[in-house]
């Protein structure tokens, strides 16, 4: 089977910004760590015939992608707290097709990654966005026009403006594609004197002159979890965080192991080292609630801290949260789906995670992602119970 259509990725940092963070940081300080991934397809999505033959095309063609001087001298600039031998590294830097299994079976679709955590890290975020991308073209799903796309996101924009909050863009895992985000993101623009901060997609951040958003995701935890005990995961993976970035990038995700967990091993050494706590399953009001309790409990004042919220958020959402918090807690919002791929078709649910780990001195071992919600809960079931188990934490808590 020929392709359909061109290549569809325009640069290797058309990806999100803390896979690039995270890429530094497991170069520094796990470069032997192998790391499997795997696609989950939360929305039980039906793929097209030959939808597998077409993607591989797409991950063939990344091996072409490399970081170009412009981009080195824009990342050196603007992030200086990516080293420069880090920076050389990613120059030098190619995809290896060889590290991605597809499979097509009927309409199911099956992708694994797999190799050294420093090389596969980068695959996830630009296999999604290509995913999506494909579903909606090759079945030639019909999306709103240009013109609908930018009212809609003006209009959500008003609505952020209004209440007087900040909003990052966060949607390239699941855009419906490079062109509706490119065309969300310089409508954003219009609204960079206040309500739009950035967005979390780096070769985007470069063309649009904006802030670059994001700091480290779950796979960060779930590998301390896997590697050294689900007890210790949340405080050992926060101190490695410091060891490599010092300060910088200061927001710590919460609910890898439900945020209850976080916040016993959140000390007051961390709360008040990092800037902020990021919120990405559960209530978001229940979550600004304990938030502010924590910090209050630890005697420091919970409006020099933020909370960046980044779960399924809507305009209606983000007003409810903005209400609850206000005056009490700095926040900000990261909003994916809703601005990347409300074009008038059913948006698409698809992650992919990391699965398991190895390393010199560890056979390949399962990792677990519990969260604060049922239907974000990822790992190997008999992982997953002994996690529970150690941590304490009941069925009825997640």
């Amino acid at each position: 089977m020929e392709q359909q259509f061109p290549f569809m990725l325009e640069s290797i940092l058309d990806n999100d910004f803390y896979k690039i963070t995270m890429q530094c940081a497991v170069i520094r300080l796990f470069p032997d760590v192998k790391a499997g991934y795997n696609f989950i397809n939360r929305g039980v999505h039906l793929f097209p015939e030959g939808f597998g033959e077409e993607l591989q095309y797409h991950v063939n063609a990344m091996a072409g992608l490399s970081l170009t001087r412009e981009e080195k001298q824009f990342l050196a600039l603007r992030c200086p707290y990516l080293n420069p031998a880090y920076l050389d590294f990613l120059q030098g830097y190619r995809y290896d097709p060889a590290e991605v299994t597809i499979v097509q079976r009927g309409a199911e679709l099956e992708v694994k990654v797999q190799g050294y955590w420093y090389r596969t890290i980068l695959w996830e975020v630009p296999l999604l966005a290509l995913i999506s991308e494909l579903f909606y073209k090759m079945q030639k799903m019909e999306r709103i026009s240009d013109q609908a796309l930018v009212q809609r996101t003006e209009s959500k924009m008003d609505v952020f403006k209004e209440l007087r909050v900040t909003v990052a863009e966060f949607g390239t895992r699941r855009r419906h594609s490079y062109e509706v985000q490119k065309n969300v993101i310089n409508a954003m623009m219009g609204y960079s004197d206040g309500a739009f901060v950035g967005t979390s997609n780096v070769h985007l951040a470069m063309v649009y002159d904006t802030k670059i958003i994001g700091t480290h995701a779950h796979e960060w935890f779930m590998f301390h979890g896997a590697r050294y005990g689900y007890k210790i995961a949340n405080a050992f993976a926060l101190k490695s965080w410091v060891k490599v970035f010092k300060g910088d990038l200061g927001i710590a995700l919460t609910d890898t192991y439900t945020t209850g967990v976080f916040f016993t091993q959140f000390n007051k050494q961390f709360a008040k080292l990092f800037d902020g706590v990021r919120h990405d399953s559960g209530d978001p009001v229940l979550f600004a609630e304990n938030t502010i309790g924590h910090y209050q409990r630890l005697g420091i004042n919970p409006l020099y801290k933020s909370i960046i919220f980044s779960d399924g958020l809507n305009p209606e959402k983000v007003a409810t949260i903005a209400r609850a918090c206000k005056d009490r807690i700095g926040i900000s919002f990261g909003i994916g789906t809703n601005l990347t791929n409300d074009v008038g078709l059913q948006p698409m649910n698809i992650v992919m995670k990391l699965v398991e780990i190895a390393a010199p001195d560890m056979h390949w071992t399962p990792t677990v992602k519990l969260s604060d919600e049922p239907g974000k809960q990822t790992g190997d079931p008999r992982m997953v119970r002994l996690a529970r188990e150690l941590l304490g934490i009941s069925v009825d808590e997640i």
